[in-house]
């Protein structure tokens, strides 16, 4: 054989590996997505084991990285009760230099639990610059405390580049707060955060009963993972409602309004305050997704893009990566281009 053709077959070989090595989007298993572009790479985070780290170079198909902690956060351990290192829900967010990566580490099914923050300067495991470093605690709930559940974190910038904090599980819906100039700590009274999503008409009804297996404790109040997303003049607020993690019995589904202010009150089209029941659909599910939601917004290329999970009823409800083009309507609103 010809050296020529001995390099051909070692060049195949080695880029089956490579193909071998990767996953298509529509193969994916994750949960809880969000997506940031450094140079040309995307980088999918999502829940997992230390933080699920995936990066792709087409956003079709993606080679799995090195977990963001390799070990669980000691704060962590010390914080949650029998805590292995299963971190859900990250946020990735860039700002003068610096990723911040916002992670929560919680007791499924009570508000036992916190949100926490890690920094990078870059998102390339091959450079020299990066390494995650942890900063611990951002915030925290306890049962029969706090009638709010820390996780499910978010970060937005206002016009004037002060970052908000949105979160929220159950419990008493979606709260927002500022954070320090350093994003690592909050800069108000957590005693006096307002609630900017519910699915409860009246802020002082009580919360619905839980419903089927779901944990007493949160109650039936079924909304989580808030996601602000400025576009043109409004900021656009992003949220699940009813029920994950039931594989194809799962209900998630998404909703939206806006507000000309990172504050609020956040309205759906009818003009429904999101923190008295409001919000649009913008995506349910179908015969095929049981359940889509815990949705990221990213901007690539001048285009936007829904990044979420959905329960896949054609594979065992496993969760699955979803992207889906945004479009924005005449009036403003977000339409799903199928």
């Amino acid at each position: 054989m010809r050296k020529a053709s001995i390099l051909f077959v070692w060049w195949f070989i080695g880029m089956m590996t490579v193909q071998a090595q990767l996953v298509r989007t529509a193969d994916m298993v994750v949960h809880d997505p969000v997506l940031m572009e450094e140079k040309g790479v995307y980088y999918l985070f999502s829940t997992g084991h230390g933080i699920s780290v995936w990066s792709s170079t087409d956003m079709e198909h993606w080679k799995q990285e090195a977990p963001v902690f390799d070990q669980a956060p000691q704060w962590a351990v010390d914080t949650i009760p029998n805590f292995k290192g299963h971190i859900w829900a990250p946020d990735i967010y860039y700002h003068e230099g610096t990723y911040y990566l916002y992670y929560s580490v919680s007791a499924f099914g009570k508000n036992t639990s916190a949100i926490g923050v890690a920094t990078n300067r870059t998102l390339d495991p091959s450079s020299s610059e990066f390494g995650w470093v942890d900063h611990g605690r951002v915030i925290q709930s306890y049962p029969d405390v706090t009638n709010w559940n820390a996780i499910d974190a978010n970060i937005i910038e206002d016009d004037h580049g002060n970052a908000y904090l949105s979160f929220g599980s159950f419990w008493d819906g979606l709260k927002l707060i500022r954070l320090q100039d350093d994003r690592l700590s909050v800069a108000e009274d957590i005693a006096t955060m307002p609630t900017i999503a519910s699915r409860k008409k009246n802020s002082d009804d009580p919360n619905p009963p839980a419903i089927d297996d779901n944990p007493v404790d949160a109650g039936g109040n079924a909304i989580e993972a808030p996601f602000i997303f400025k576009k043109g003049d409004y900021y656009y607020l992003f949220a699940s409602i009813d029920y994950c993690c039931k594989g194809i019995r799962s209900t998630y589904k998404m909703i939206v309004g806006r507000a000309k202010t990172v504050e609020g009150p956040y309205l759906d089209e009818t003009g429904r305050d999101m923190a008295q029941g409001g919000g649009k659909i913008l995506l349910a599910g179908d015969q095929r997704w049981h359940g889509v939601g815990h949705n990221a917004v990213v901007t690539i290329g001048g285009e936007d893009y829904l990044i979420f999970h959905g329960y896949d009823a054609e594979d065992g409800g496993k969760p699955k990566l979803r992207i889906e083009r945004l479009d924005w309507g005449p009036e403003g609103w977000p339409e799903v281009k199928h």
